[in-house]
């Protein structure tokens, strides 16, 4: 009882202290004069300051208008995780166990602690997701999947061990070649203009059949292999022809890994690279500009 007197009694005394102090603070305030109006202190013809903004990075940009032409024609955007384990990397996608891409003078495999479930990898392309997606969906499927992948390339002006890609898959009941070819020639006048030709080359990709390589007219040379000094074109050394990506039917081993019949379904993927795309259409020739975050580059591109 006796601290709970004291105590009381010193908090009155704060109590009191603290509104003697205010009191005083109001009666100060009230005394002074008027400040100036802000049009008395601050000339308001005066510009304002402008203040730098910024932008996004050319390759975001370029993904955003993969994506624009994409989702224009019913294609749906997914994501998937970069770090992936062989069977989704691989297996499903009908590359054999001892296949070159497979060893770890290609593939970014992550080193786990002892015990730890595994192996696990950093994906080589976005295909994987093209996986998943079929496992959660029943067809009608269609997506593209942009997003970051690894391989072990040493850095030069055209290589790099982490890039951007954009695949994309579409699956259903009577999907043909005529199908994947309009939605190509679609996506690639969109992007580079009506003016360019297009091509395709037989190839092989373990996940489809039959596999093509796709080429685009020379944008820099219209497709005549002469540049406009007279000599020959440097882009495509003269061949008016510049390869862009792969591409192919969904080969129907593929569907075995994810439950779909292929004596009912069918359809067609691809594989572009984003940072391909972004050098050819704005003329740059160092893959490398794109990770150095140097201003001077990224002001170009506002």
């Amino acid at each position: 009882m006796e601290l709970k007197r004291a105590v009381g009694e010193s908090l009155n005394n704060f109590k009191e202290h603290v509104e003697v102090v205010l009191a005083k603070a109001i009666a100060d305030l009230e005394s002074e004069q008027p400040a100036a109006s802000v049009k008395d202190r601050v000339d308001l013809s005066l510009p304002g300051v402008i203040r730098p903004t910024g932008s996004h990075h050319l390759i975001r940009q370029v993904f955003q208008e993969v994506e624009d032409i994409f989702f224009s024609i019913g294609f749906s955007i997914v994501e998937g995780p970069e770090i992936e384990t062989p069977y989704y990397n691989f297996e499903a996608l009908n590359i054999p166990e001892f296949h070159p891409v497979r060893d770890d003078m290609d593939t970014f495999y992550l080193e786990l602690p002892k015990g730890a479930p595994g192996p696990l990898l950093l994906r080589t392309h976005t295909s994987p997701v093209q996986i998943h997606t079929m496992e959660k969906r029943q067809p009608p499927v269609r997506v593209i999947v942009p997003g970051k992948v690894y391989r072990r390339d040493n850095p030069d002006a055209t290589h790099s061990f982490m890039f951007h890609q954009v695949e994309g898959l579409a699956v259903d009941n009577d999907i043909t070649f005529c199908d994947f070819k309009g939605t190509i020639d679609y996506f690639v006048r969109k992007f580079f203009g009506e003016a360019v030709k297009t091509r395709y080359r037989p190839s092989y990709f373990p996940f489809t059949e039959p596999s093509v390589e796709f080429d685009v007219s020379c944008i820099f040379c219209g497709g005549s292999g002469t540049a406009q000094s007279g000599g020959t074109c440097g882009k495509c050394k003269g061949a008016g022809w510049i390869e862009l990506f792969g591409a192919g039917m969904v080969d129907p081993a593929v569907y075995g890994f994810v439950n779909y019949d292929p004596k009912k379904v069918s359809g067609f993927a691809f594989g572009m690279g984003i940072d391909r795309l972004a050098m050819l259409k704005y003329g740059i020739d160092d893959i490398q500009v794109f990770f150095q975050n140097d201003v001077r580059f990224l002001k170009q591109f506002p």
